[in-house]
């Protein structure tokens, strides 16, 4: 496993509830990169409880979209947005457990749409060490293909002639990208 770097950390403004180092409410993830999944570490923590000792199942969810957003990150360079996350609780997680494991992976694009599946498991020891699934999600996630564009678009132009076509140009690719995803 290699450790993915934060490439966010110590940008000023960022504050992200999910990885944010800095970010003392939040749950302060980590990411490995092994093979095609993305891997997350973490500690559960009785801040973060539903009812006694058990793992609210929307701090669940947060570390579920979390790592699904970082495997996109990794494995296709670009960001997005979650557009829809169907999460299915099979097991309850204990917050004294002394970790969880989190898995994500890509299962499919299609243009800037991408699916992602992940899974919460713990360790539990019945007369040997048992690997349990706790929780999975299937994430459609949309991304932003337009980044390169929305950031070319910001550089100076030889004149302001080129500037104006280029930016007709942009808003009507923007136009025909978004309407092949609906």
């Amino acid at each position: 496993m290699k450790k993915i770097i934060n490439p966010w950390k110590g940008m000023k403004g960022y504050n992200c509830f999910g990885c944010a180092p800095n970010n003392d409410a939040g749950v302060k993830m980590e990411f490995y990169e092994d093979g095609n999944e993305v891997i997350s570490i973490w500690k559960p923590q009785p801040q973060f409880q539903g009812w006694i000792d058990t793992l609210h199942g929307g701090i669940q969810a947060v570390l579920l979209d979390e790592i699904c957003a970082w495997v996109v990150l990794r494995k296709l360079q670009t960001t997005g947005v979650t557009s829809k996350m169907e999460t299915r609780y099979m097991k309850p997680v204990n917050t004294n457990d002394s970790h969880i494991v989190l898995k994500a992976s890509i299962k499919e694009r299609k243009r800037n749409i991408v699916f992602v599946e992940a899974a919460i498991y713990n360790c539990v020891f019945i007369y040997h060490f048992l690997i349990l699934l706790c929780c999975k999600c299937f994430s459609i996630y949309f991304t932003y293909v337009l980044f390169t564009l929305m950031w070319l678009e910001n550089l100076p132009c030889v004149s302001g002639n080129e500037c104006e076509e280029g930016k007709s140009d942009y808003n009507d690719q923007q136009r025909a990208f978004t309407s092949d995803c609906l």
